[in-house]
């Protein structure tokens, strides 16, 4: 396990730079999560990524034995524009979902929602996300077989209104929406793309 999470590190490391925070959290009956922030300031980014999600394979919920060594990895990586929101109360409910895979019994895939219940940040119109399609930012990290390679799944922040649409319409349909009305999408203070 610690050997797979310092490779997952070297690879944020590699494709996002020297962290300048970390976090750790750890729930009662789960591994200790840690969470990574990148300043990306030619960019205007800050970026959070998980580190600790990986360490264990997820698990099919209707299994009736998680198998240890097979099975889908991935870390979490949520990219947001400095500077305009205090997105750093965020360490902590990125550490919930990371989290879910061991807790819940849950495969986090693309196209998936994920929700904590609150705010991602003080103030945020947000406490869902959907689980984009990897391997644009951080390229996925091939373990040895029989292990299947760790995922860097980004995270879209949305409103309730955009998971409320994106669970009878899909997830295509919902980035299809963002991507004709220019949605940015790591604005931290966004509003709902019109719906109708």
């Amino acid at each position: 396990m610690a050997e797979i999470l310092a490779l997952v590190e070297a690879r944020l490391r590699m494709a996002l730079g020297e962290p300048d925070a970390r976090a750790a959290v750890t729930f009662l009956g789960t591994d200790r999560i840690e969470v990574l922030r990148f300043l990306d300031a030619e960019a205007g980014l800050v970026r959070y990524a998980t580190l600790g999600m990986s360490a264990q394979p997820m698990a099919d919920p209707t299994a009736v034995l998680a198998d240890p060594v097979k099975g889908p990895r991935a870390e979490l990586v949520l990219s947001i524009r400095a500077g305009r929101a205090d997105t750093d109360k965020v360490l902590r409910p990125l550490a919930v979902l990371a989290a879910s895979p061991q807790v819940e019994g849950v495969i986090v895939a693309p196209g998936a929602s994920l929700d904590v219940g609150d705010p991602l940040w003080p103030g945020a119109p947000f406490s869902s996300v959907l689980v984009a399609e990897p391997g644009g930012l951080v390229e996925d990290l091939d373990l040895d077989e029989p292990m299947d390679p760790v995922r860097f799944l980004p995270l879209l922040p949305m409103t309730s209104n955009e998971a409320a649409w994106k669970r009878v319409h899909g997830a295509e349909a919902l980035e299809e929406r963002w991507l004709v009305n220019g949605t940015d999408l790591r604005d931290p203070r966004r509003t709902s793309v019109r719906l109708d």
